[in-house]
């Protein structure tokens, strides 16, 4: 089995700056397993980390698609993949850096996914239908079409009732997803490290780091996208802290509401991704309030590299 070491965690934990100096270490790569960090220019409300932050580590599906171009999970698998097998045979072991909860069980565990080719004619039809007339109108074309898979996509969750509607047309069937093996059996030799905090400690760090797109310039950021073409309803724009900036710049929200909600949205994501990982029984938990410093925390992860591989 090839081998990988992953870091995981919630969001604003700390795992960027811990994957890189693992890296750097490990003389090794990174793989990012986050959804948003695929799109160029989108670089403020992803807190993607800048080329002066990765230290010249090489980053891999950062920076691979444009704002107006669907990204999903079948998208990242096979690209992971790839990476990682290109990564081993230059004898190194990579590491994925956190990543959106799917993306990463989806790689770990190897979930199948419905394997249809996509049709990029049929998700701008549906994405121009729900920039002219909502994304309530495109949901209402799935539930006529596709009931069941209308039930298990959220009417709010554009990304996934478009799929579901190509699909629909390609195969003339519903989304089919093989559920996890409930053995888990996993794809690759890995050492899965998930960082945790003290709840109000974790909840001070995204509210500081919201705080702080903001000052770095998030509003431009989102007017500079919207100003070059990209649409509201697009699939980049549906991430917290876009979605948010575009309502504010439409005039349906004051700035200080519009922090406010990214704070409250974050602080909920953060949550389900724990919720999320929690159920991967096979990742090593590492509490960073049970060290004194960064320092202390970093040298007892190494050692469990090192004891594993």
């Amino acid at each position: 089995m090839e081998q990988l070491i992953a870091i995981l965690g919630p969001t604003a934990v700390g795992k960027t700056k811990l994957s890189i100096d693992l890296a750097r270490l490990l003389n090794t790569e990174i793989i990012s397993g986050d959804s948003m960090l695929v799109y160029r220019e989108m670089n403020i409300g992803t807190a993607k980390p800048s080329p002066e932050e990765r230290s010249g580590i090489v980053h891999h599906l950062i920076d691979i698609r444009e704002p107006g171009e669907l990204f999903n999970v079948v998208d990242f698998r096979q690209l992971a993949v790839q990476c990682i097998t290109a990564i081993q045979q230059k004898g190194k072991i990579p590491i994925l850096a956190g990543g959106t909860g799917l993306y990463v069980k989806a790689l770990l565990e190897g979930y199948q996914f419905n394997q249809s080719a996509g049709d990029e004619s049929l998700r701008k039809k549906y994405t121009a239908l729900a920039e002219q007339h909502g994304k309530e109108y495109v949901y209402s074309l799935l539930v006529k079409l596709a009931p069941e898979s209308a039930r298990r996509v959220h009417p709010n969750d554009l990304r996934r009732i478009i799929r579901a509607l190509e699909v629909y047309h390609l195969e003339g069937n519903t989304v089919s997803e093989r559920k996890f093996s409930d053995q888990q059996t996993l794809m690759y030799d890995v050492l899965a490290i998930g960082l945790t905090l003290r709840r109000e400690l974790l909840y001070e760090r995204i509210n500081n780091r919201v705080d702080q797109m903001f000052a770095n310039g998030l509003v431009d950021e989102v007017r500079l996208l919207l100003s070059q073409g990209v649409l509201p309803a697009a699939q980049s724009m549906q991430g917290i802290g876009y979605k948010e900036v575009c309502d504010y710049l439409a005039g349906t929200a004051s700035l200080n509401e519009t922090m406010d909600n990214i704070k409250q949205a974050t602080r909920r994501f953060a949550k389900r991704q724990l919720t999320w990982y929690r159920k991967m029984p096979y990742i090593h938990w590492i509490d960073i309030d049970n060290f004194g410093s960064y320092d202390k925390m970093f040298t007892y992860i190494y050692s469990l590299i090192a004891g594993k591989f």
